[in-house]
């Protein structure tokens, strides 16, 4: 059996860890603080939040900086470990995927489990991650070989590109309707754009229609060529029908913008260990799409917009194979039947 932990920030864990699952010969057994996502098949263990209720100041939350989240004394914490460790105890998980968190990646280690970490792009070289990427059997990164990396040699040795993957991979792009249509897709990891900014990029380019999905806008402009849907479950046929997309670099967004191959703007967002400016960087340099260092100014969009949409979506595909959930499953089926 594979056990996999996935993150509850954002829906990209979640939708990666389903999505390799379902290629997977072997068992796949789930572990998330969030609830199990729709299409699985396996065992699905919830697990207790442990960030609720924290005081910083007064709980040492990373011992000493050794780790990152591991707050003195509290309930959720132990509870959720409390649950892994009663399934791995057991003896029939033969390989931990972690994707993400070095708490669970040590734990699992000190199981005598093998772990397969989900590496992130950016600045990795604090103690918890080295501690984490050094005691992996394997890495996967879900970007391409050909991104720099300032990785030591020991990482790189143990490490699988897969490309980027996504929930969508597989199916045909479509090709819009004639027309001028942008998306503004903003996940559920934290967003920095405010509603006014988008409003204002609206206003600036009255021959493209807006399209917005992502968390619920408060002080949004009424405008006739902005619409705000929020949260949708059809994600892919809004892509499906745009000219360009408006994105942060989070590796799932990415990840659905390159499956549907759609002409893309990607604004990074700040997050821990430079992470989204590290992805664009990435494709800045391989000339996937258009990378903005922040949000342009009003009268910027225009010619942003052009610029993207001359330049296409196809290089998505050095991007996104279209195969990496295979590949990875492919590689945890290989350690789960050696470890047996």
């Amino acid at each position: 059996m594979i056990g996999y932990y996935a993150h509850h920030l954002g829906a990209g864990h979640i939708h990666r860890a389903a999505a390799i699952a379902a290629e997977a010969k072997t068992p796949v057994i789930g572990f998330s603080t969030k609830p199990a996502p729709n299409g699985w098949t396996g065992r699905w263990i919830q697990l207790p939040d442990d960030a609720d209720a924290i005081d910083s100041a007064a709980t040492d939350i990373t011992a000493g900086g050794t780790l990152h989240w591991v707050p003195s004394a509290h309930t959720g914490l132990r509870d959720r470990m409390g649950l892994i460790g009663k399934e791995l105890a057991k003896g029939e998980i033969r390989v931990m995927v972690v994707d993400v968190s070095v708490e669970v990646s040590v734990f699992a280690r000190l199981h005598g489990i093998p772990v397969v970490v989900i590496a992130q792009p950016g600045d990795r070289d604090d103690r918890p991650h080295r501690l984490a990427y050094d005691l992996a059997e394997r890495l996967l990164a879900p970007w391409p070989h050909f991104a720099a990396s300032t990785w030591p040699r020991r990482w790189l040795d143990k490490t699988v590109h897969l490309g980027a993957l996504s929930r969508y991979d597989g199916r045909p792009p479509a090709t819009p309707e004639p027309g001028r249509r942008v998306l503004a897709l903003w996940g559920s990891g934290g967003l920095d754009i405010r509603a006014q900014d988008v409003g204002a990029a609206a206003a600036a380019t009255p021959e493209w229609h807006w399209d917005v999905l992502g968390p619920p806008a408060s002080g949004a402009a009424d405008l006739p060529n902005l619409t705000w849907h929020g949260w949708v479950d059809d994600v892919w046929s809004r892509l499906s029908a745009t000219d360009v997309v408006v994105t942060h670099a989070g590796q799932n967004a990415l990840a659905e913008v390159a499956a549907a191959r759609r002409p893309a703007v990607v604004i990074p967002q700040e997050r821990p260990h430079n992470e989204q400016h590290a992805t664009a960087a990435m494709l800045h340099q391989a000339g996937i799409a258009v990378v903005r260092p922040d949000w342009p100014e009003p009268e910027q969009w225009p010619r942003v917009l052009e610029r993207a949409k001359i330049h296409g979506g196809t290089e998505w595909s050095r991007w996104s194979p279209g195969d990496g959930a295979a590949r990875a499953a492919s590689v945890l089926d290989d350690l789960a039947n050696a470890h047996r």
